[in-house]
This record gives structure tokens, C-alpha cells and sequence, in this order.
């Protein structure tokens, strides 16, 4: 009797730990919603003796089990509302709100609302981690890890054949007792396309890049006389690897404003993306309420891993939609501030170069600039990037001179012009497009032409005051380049 007690208090021991054990994650920081759904997926892989069946997705099963008699809740749409919108919602659904983020405010709101919710629609950036799963990154946030990411499990990024920077639309449901995040039951869109679409697609590594063919018009109206200057200068087309080369307090950033609220009027099919690194709080606020397109930012606050971070998910969010045939425009603000946050975590090779930049540290902020190309299967990235030199640093002019061959249009903001409060503060004579002669018919090439060649006797002020003065007076770019030609 005395050995059948002992047996049976070791195979209860044994089952309690087998059970409890059950419940840890192999998800690490961002764990709670990755071991139950591999349980699963291996008990219906043990299943059948080796039969080959169909195994249905866990996430599958859970959608087919929910319920959405209920109003469909959209997270995107939470997260369009402010703080205070916000706060009213918590404080109707009985929630203490106030020592909370937004981020987590959003997420007790999803919690509080689920039961009166017959379904959750989500949407977000997908960053695959190195464990195999990975989260929806929401752009409102510029892409942090928060609370109210979606959690997407292995299995579903296999079937769908999906990789980081895919835009991914889909229903979710709430975190499951002992998990932190939510996490998507079905994907409907990837990139804003049939799932099959994604599948199906060629890899950008793959695509043929060309020379950019197609230009992209900057002229609006009479009064926006920078965006017409750049189109008579240096215009630029769908593909364009451009530099603009600025020093401080030349308006650099209000050049990158206007430029993207002229493609966003001119070229609505165009994706815009603006990207700040290592700004001020007050630039980012202020460029997300005057551009039309997505503003993604990380501030100069925070550690150059996460400028590295924002840009690398940036920069694959527009190669998968350049995948699927779009046309997406990046201005990056700015390429210097990017290569000195990489010069800062590349390890150490004893190699340095003039101005202490280590031999390696610029690969990744050229390949970053390198992705802009023209795609001769369909779709392009343009990439326009400031340089910031005169700045005082001698890093700044070597990461200027490493990339000054690397575009194929310069933009040159002149600091002597703005001193003379002349703006758009351009060197009308510096600033030039490679093989602009894809780009606009050869009758207006010649009259561009025509006006280099006026312009390039006179002095840089002189020259720059003349075709303002001209650009004011005449209705368009078009109506100018006649009147040129009859003078």
C-alpha cells in the first residue's frame, strides 16, 4: 500500500509539472500568444499516422468559431481619434484613465469594448522578429512596439508567404488569458491585395532597375515658385535617386513639404512617405499636419538604434508595395543624420575614416539610398534625401562626399541666398538631373538647355533673383520657356 501511495504521488507531481511547463513562452520580451498555438499546430501534425492531410491554421479555427453577429470594431479607426476622444470612450466604458499612454489607452478600450464587438478589424506594418513571428506595427506610432500591436504566428506568415514591411489587413481577437497582445485570426489584404497576389509576387532583389523614364511634375499653381524652379532645374521622375544638399537654415524642410504635397496633389497614385531622423518634436508635428502623405519619425531624444530601426522598416514597407507594382516616393530628412546613427552601432573595425567615421558604417545608408530605381516589370521608388553640409562637422562633408556620386539629381540650397532672404534659396547653376532627357520631350529639353546657358554667365544671387523674378510673372512653366524662346 505504501509503494501504490508513493507511485501515485509521483505521477501526480509529474503531471503537475508537465502541465505548468506548458504554459511558458519561446517568445522572449514579447511573449504570450506564441505556445499555445504551436501546441496545437504539433498535436494536429502527430495526427493521422503519418497520413498526409490538410492541417487547418489554429487562427483558422478561431475565426470560424467567432462570433460577429455584433458591430465591427476597426482599431485603425481608434487610432485616428485624439486623446481626448479617447479618454471620453474610456470614461463611457468605466475606465481610469489617467496615468495612461495612448497606445495603452487604445488597448483598454479594445479589452473593455470586445463583448459588444461582433469582430475586430486591425491593419499594420509587419516586422517578422528573429524568432519567426512577428507583430503589426501601427505607422501612427511610427512603427515603436506597443501594446496594441497584433501578434501573427508563424504558420500564417508561411502560407501567405509574408515578410517584413508587408501592409497586412485582417480580423483579430483580444489576448486569451495569459497572453499581452492581440492577434490576427485571417489576413484579407496584404498590400492592399488578394493574398494570393503576395504569394505570386517577384522579390525586389530581382527586379530590372532603369533609368526613371516617367517624370513626376512638381508645378501646381503660378504662386509655388520653388516647385517650378525644380521642374525647369532638376526634375525629377519615378525611380529618381535624388540629393538635396542643404545648409542650415536654407529651408530644406519646407522644400521637402512642398515637394510632397505637389506628388500627392499632381500623382495620387504615388505612395508618399516622409521620413525624419533625429528632428526636433516641433518639426515632426508640424510636417504631419502639412503633408498630405505618411509621416514616420524618430526624434533626436532617442538612441540610434531606433532611427536604424524606423528606417530599415520604412525602406522594406516600399520595396513590398514596389513588389506588387506601386509607385512610392520616400523624402528622407536626412541621409546625414541616418549614416551618423549606423557610424554609431557598427562595431568597431580599427579602420577609420577623415572625420571619424568607421570604413564600414556607411554600407547600410548607401544601400538604403541605393534601393531607389526604376522597375521595368512595373512600379518604382524614388528616394529624395538631404545632405546637410557647412554644418561645422567634418563627419557631415565626408558622409556628403561618400554619397555625391551616388544619386542621379542634385538639389543645391545655397546658405548666402537665404542670408539675403531669397527664397527658394536654389543654386540655379549647380543643381542638375542626370539623363534629363528621359524625362521631358526634346523640345523642352532644348528650351532648359537654353536656359542654363543664360543663366550660367550671371552670379549665383543674380541668377537665382532673375528666374524668380521671371517665374512670377509668367502663369506656368510652360507659358515662361516661350517667352524665353522669343527673347
Amino acid at each position: 500500500m505504501a509503494e501504490k501511495k508513493t507511485s501515485e504521488k509521483q505521477g501526480s507531481r509529474q503531471r503537475k509539472r508537465s502541465g505548468s511547463g506548458g504554459s511558458q513562452s519561446s517568445r522572449g520580451n514579447e511573449s504570450g500568444n506564441g505556445s499555445k498555438q504551436q501546441r496545437r499546430n504539433n498535436g494536429q501534425r502527430n495526427q493521422g499516422g503519418g497520413k498526409k492531410k490538410a492541417i487547418l491554421d489554429v487562427a483558422d479555427e478561431e475565426y470560424e468559431e467567432l462570433d460577429r453577429s455584433g458591430p465591427e470594431l476597426s482599431i485603425s479607426d481608434l487610432k485616428n481619434l485624439n486623446m481626448t476622444e479617447l479618454s471620453a470612450m474610456a470614461h463611457e466604458l468605466g475606465g481610469d484613465v489617467i496615468s495612461m499612454k495612448k497606445q495603452e489607452l487604445l488597448f483598454w478600450i479594445l479589452q473593455a469594448s470586445i463583448e459588444k464587438a461582433g469582430a475586430i478589424y486591425g491593419e499594420g506594418t509587419l516586422e517578422i522578429l528573429p524568432d519567426g513571428f512577428g507583430f503589426l506595427r501601427s505607422g501612427d506610432y511610427s512603427y515603436m512596439p506597443g501594446p496594441d500591436d497584433i501578434y501573427v504566428s508563424p504558420s500564417q506568415i508561411r502560407k501567405f508567404g509574408l515578410r517584413t514591411g508587408d501592409t497586412i489587413q485582417g480580423h483579430v481577437r483580444a489576448p486569451k488569458p495569459g497572453e499581452r497582445y492581440f492577434a490576427l485570426l485571417k489576413v484579407e489584404a496584404v498590400n492592399y491585395e488578394s493574398p494570393q497576389i503576395a504569394k505570386e509576387r517577384i522579390l525586389f532583389d530581382n527586379l530590372t532597375a532603369l533609368h526613371p523614364d516617367e517624370r513626376i511634375t512638381l508645378e501646381t499653381d503660378q504662386k509655388e515658385v520653388a516647385m517650378r524652379m525644380m521642374d525647369l532645374i532638376s526634375p525629377i521622375g519615378k525611380g529618381q535617386r535624388g540629393m538635396i544638399v542643404a545648409a542650415p537654415f536654407t529651408g530644406k524642410t519646407v522644400i521637402l513639404q512642398k515637394i510632397a504635397n505637389s506628388i500627392s496633389t499632381n500623382h495620387p497614385e504615388a505612395v508618399v512617405i516622409v521620413l525624419l531622423i533625429d528632428e526636433r518634436p516641433e518639426e515632426v508635428t508640424e510636417m504631419k499636419r502639412s503633408v498630405k502623405g505618411e509621416v514616420i519619425a524618430s526624434t533626436f531624444d532617442e538612441p540610434p538604434e531606433r532611427h536604424i530601426q524606423v528606417a530599415e522598416m520604412v525602406l522594406e514597407k516600399a520595396k513590398r508595395l514596389v513588389e506588387h507594382k506601386k509607385d512610392v516616393v520616400i523624402l528622407l530628412d536626412s541621409i546625414t543624420r541616418l549614416a551618423r546613427a549606423y557610424n554609431i552601432i557598427v562595431p568597431s573595425s580599427g579602420k577609420v575614416l577623415t572625420g571619424g567615421i568607421e570604413s564600414s558604417a556607411l554600407q547600410r545608408p548607401k544601400r538604403f539610398f541605393g534601393a531607389a530605381r526604376n522597375v521595368e516589370e512595373g512600379g518604382s521608388l524614388t528616394i529624395l534625401a538631404t545632405a546637410l553640409i557647412e554644418t561645422g562637422s567634418k563627419m557631415d562633408d565626408v558622409i556628403y562626399e561618400e554619397f555625391k556620386g551616388t544619386g542621379n539629381m542634385e538639389l543645391h540650397l545655397e546658405r548666402k541666398l537665404m542670408e539675403k532672404r531669397i527664397f527658394p534659396a536654389m543654386n540655379v547653376q549647380r543643381s542638375r538631373t542626370r539623363r534629363e532627357e528621359l524625362l521631358v520631350d526634346e523640345d523642352t529639353v532644348q528650351k532648359m538647355w537654353l536656359l542654363a546657358k543664360v543663366l550660367s554667365p550671371l552670379d549665383t544671387t543674380e541668377a537665382t533673383k532673375l528666374l524668380i523674378e521671371k517665374l512670377e510673372k509668367t502663369k506656368n512653366n510652360q507659358a515662361f520657356l516661350d517667352l524665353l524662346q522669343k527673347m
